[in-house]
């Protein structure tokens, strides 16, 4: 059985505190697998580099996003079931340590229910108000990472690297039940799915055929270190995608439930189904139906 995980209500005009909390209750209750944020924290009005590799500005909804870990925490406290996942964090907008508290306190929260997914991002401008260069965004995850899993580890904690360096010190909380989150890639460079083989659990795709996927996993499996789990998928397909046309009600859900249906035929672990960009959300109440609409999805991942 694959699970089907729903976005959070995060990004846009018609977020509020109450939407969360019945959009949440509602998804928890129903059996969704897993509510998902994303990170960002401003829209440069005259970026250097335009969205989607295309000359323009990034979709409207960007211009309004809760922070995502304090998102998550809230909802940690009003769910019991379901996981509670980034998708993803950009590195680039974020220090290891600090970083991996606020991991470790939502993991404690939720009782061991988060994911964390981490990639190194786009929006440059970003990076510069993080203090932190764009062009240098690879080789800083990857010490990046390391730093962030020695916190988790055993005290005393330390790292040097060629970004990071932790004295020795106490970090705490440590993550819940004595193991760490599972760790989700968003990467898809040639050299971000070397990473991805490298350090993550599982893998976040997203526009890409099922068969391609199934392919590029194979690929990365053959370069897991020795003893290391085979890649998990968590499959991320779109209602609308952020720059296109607004598909007919009919012909997106029938999208979704092929797509359902081929992820549990191929064995993912999640479908993610991605609505942030959705036309139709134009009112905090059709947020808050968006967990009943896509039932059917839920049925089809299910099988």
């Amino acid at each position: 059985m694959t699970g089907v995980g729903l976005c959070l209500p995060q990004l846009g005009p018609h977020v509020t505190v109450e939407v969360v909390d019945e959009f949440a209750r509602r998804a928890d209750a129903l059996g969704y697998s897993g509510l998902w944020v994303q990170d960002h924290f401003m829209y440069p009005l005259a970026p250097t580099r335009g969205y989607g590799g295309k000359d323009a500005l990034p979709p409207n909804q960007y211009k309004s996003v809760w922070a995502p870990t304090e998102l998550l925490a809230y909802v940690a406290g009003i769910t019991s079931n379901v996981a509670l996942g980034t998708s993803i964090l950009v590195a680039g907008n974020h220090w290891p340590v600090p970083l991996a508290q606020r991991l470790a306190t939502i993991d404690q929260m939720s009782r061991g229910r988060l994911i964390v997914g981490l990639g190194v991002g786009w929006n440059a401008e970003e990076h510069e108000a993080s203090g932190t260069d764009i062009t240098e965004r690879g080789r800083r995850i990857d010490d990046f990472i390391p730093a962030m899993l020695a916190c988790w580890g055993a005290d005393p904690v330390s790292h040097s690297g060629d970004f990071f360096r932790i004295p020795e010190s106490c970090v705490n909380p440590k993550p819940f039940g004595g193991r760490r989150p599972k760790l989700l890639s968003g990467m898809w460079s040639a050299q971000g799915l070397e990473r991805t083989a490298r350090w993550f659990d599982a893998w976040n795709p997203a526009g890409l055929p099922v068969s391609r996927v199934q392919k590029m996993v194979a690929t990365m499996n053959a370069q897991r270190p020795a003893g290391a789990a085979d890649i998990e998928v968590y499959y991320r397909s779109f209602v609308q995608a952020p720059t296109g046309p607004a598909p007919s009600d009919g012909d997106n859900m029938a999208a979704l439930v092929a797509d359902a249906t081929a992820a549990r035929e191929a064995g993912f672990v999640d479908l993610c189904i991605e609505h942030n960009f959705w036309a139709e959300i134009d009112s905090p109440d059709d947020w808050v139906s968006i967990p009943d609409k896509f039932l059917p999805v839920l049925e089809a991942a299910r099988g």
